[in-house]
């Protein structure tokens, strides 16, 4: 159901950021992807509480203990509804500040501006008063119905570009986008409030604040801070980076690369939204052994999932946008192909992060990744402020992500009895081959043929046999090969006995 929710949503993604960047144009756009981002940095005082929520309450079903469950919840409410007061605070004093004195944006954009920010921080605030809601769905593993909330919230977002694109009466479409956005982000949040609260009897408990789960989820979002910090100044803090030294072309160049490199992370991400749940909960029972299996596959299997797709955009990247938008910024080709690189670089580290967090231990781990981290922001400073390439920012990201790959295998040797040694060579070793025997005869092709269709049908075509076959035979073991078949088989049974059917 999470594949279906994602197709989908990939292909109206891809439609809709080719129309929304027609209509409201490079600069509007590039407007709205710098203000929202500036907003979402915001999130890095929510982030280490979400994911301390998401964390204990998985735990918790892991071990059985009802009573803490809803312990759990409930103090998980009064927290974010503080949270929200000091977010709104934070956003309407500093945040504002900043936009009228720092952000590059014509005056005449001004009052646009303002709203996008406003209409950010309202879904932001809701969205952090729903985050309980929608981590109680994804711990009691209920994927059907976060699938299908997902394609609703799709189809929607859809009718909201569409009516932006084609209604000329409107006198502002940035503004009217911001406002529609609103509605639909605070519509969604009622949505998954109401259905957890019929389903999930610890969403119906009065609200109570219980002091010791609290200091729990205190030291552990506390530190857990350190590496949201980290991980917003590397994506959205160097978004400013770049609208202050390069100006918002170049944030709708981010913003492009974004959305391609989005819709194909996701087929990775619904994986693991089923995965993460089964590692934290296996680490509660006490079965290491299954929960370390689990690691390694799902940072293998997540990482095949990504190199499938990818191969051909980063081959066929000019032709794709293209094809897709037809007139983009400068530096878009090379965006778009590097922030892919990095994305194949983290999945590797998703789920020794799962990992690490249901171990609860990770003060001295968010001191030393964190730190590495951020130290992303500095080192774009210096590249941009001394009129570098904006590519160097990706390099320096890229570069940073491989050294916390290690960091966190030589924490997870100690805190959860993790093989470094058995996870190099049977996880990252395994993906290095893979990755070189699925590129070779795509890219050899794409220096044969010249520009245009019959390169990009082939390339996509021999990418996809020579990705599979490597995946399977080099990839998989005995076992992994031939459950894979299996399984393929019994989908080619069930829609051969649907069309019979019909």
């Amino acid at each position: 159901m999470l594949y279906v929710r994602m197709l989908f949503g990939m292909l109206v993604s891809l439609y809709t950021s080719r129309v929304l960047l027609n209509a409201l144009g490079v600069e509007n756009y590039g407007i709205l992807n710098a203000v929202g981002g500036f907003v979402a940095m915001f999130s890095l005082i929510s982030n280490s509480l979400t994911s301390a929520i998401s964390r204990f309450l998985t735990y918790e079903l892991g071990s059985g203990n009802k009573e803490r469950l809803r312990q759990v919840f409930s103090t998980s409410i009064i927290i974010q509804i503080s949270l929200a007061v000091i977010i709104v605070l934070l956003c309407e004093t500093v945040g504002i500040w900043f936009l009228n004195n720092k952000m590059t944006i014509p005056p005449e954009r001004m009052t646009a501006a303002h709203v996008v920010f406003q209409g950010s921080v309202v879904s932001f605030v809701f969205g952090l008063l729903s985050m309980p809601y929608t981590a109680s769905i994804v711990s009691h593993e209920r994927m059907s119905a976060f699938a299908y909330f997902g394609i609703l919230d799709i189809i929607l977002k859809l009718c909201i570009v569409v009516f932006i694109a084609y209604c000329h009466a409107l006198p502002d479409k940035l503004i009217a986008y911001s406002i529609l956005i609103i509605t639909l982000s605070i519509s969604m949040q009622i949505v998954y409030m109401t259905y957890c609260r019929r389903h999930f009897s610890e969403t119906r408990v009065k609200l109570g604040f219980n002091k010791s789960i609290f200091k729990e989820m205190g030291a552990f979002s506390f530190w857990n801070f350190i590496g949201c910090t980290a991980a917003l100044l590397r994506d959205q803090g160097v978004n400013l980076l770049m609208n202050v030294y390069v100006g918002p072309v170049l944030n709708a160049a981010r913003g492009i690369a974004a959305s391609v490199n989005g819709a194909v992370v996701q087929f990775a991400g619904n994986f693991m939204t089923a995965l993460n749940p089964q590692i934290t909960k296996s680490y509660a029972a006490g079965d290491l052994q299954y929960s370390h299996s689990l690691v390694a596959r799902g940072s293998r299997f997540s990482f095949y999932i990504i190199l499938f797709f990818a191969i051909p955009v980063l081959l066929e990247t000019e032709f794709l946008l293209k094809l897709w938008l037809n007139i983009y910024p400068d530096h878009t080709i090379n965006f778009v192909r590097l922030v892919l690189i990095l994305s194949l670089v983290d999945t590797i580290s998703n789920t020794l992060i799962n990992l690490q967090n249901a171990t609860g231990k990770i003060k001295v781990y968010q001191l030393v990744v964190g730190g590495l981290y951020i130290l992303n922001f500095p080192l774009s400073f210096i590249f941009l402020s001394n009129g570098m390439a904006p590519e160097y920012t990706y390099i320096v990201a890229i570069s940073i992500a491989i050294c916390c790959l290690f960091a966190r295998l030589m924490f997870l040797r100690k805190s959860a009895k993790l093989s470094m040694r058995y996870f190099l060579k049977h996880v990252v070793l395994n993906l290095f081959v893979v990755s070189i025997i699925a590129a070779v005869i795509p890219t050899i092709m794409h220096y044969l043929f010249a520009y245009g269709w019959p390169r990009f049908v082939a390339v996509c075509f021999v990418s996809a046999v020579c990705s599979l076959l490597s995946i399977l035979f080099v990839g998989c073991s005995k076992n992994e090969r031939n459950f894979l078949i299996g399984r393929f088989g019994l989908f080619l049974i069930k829609i051969g006995n649907y069309l019979r059917i019909r």
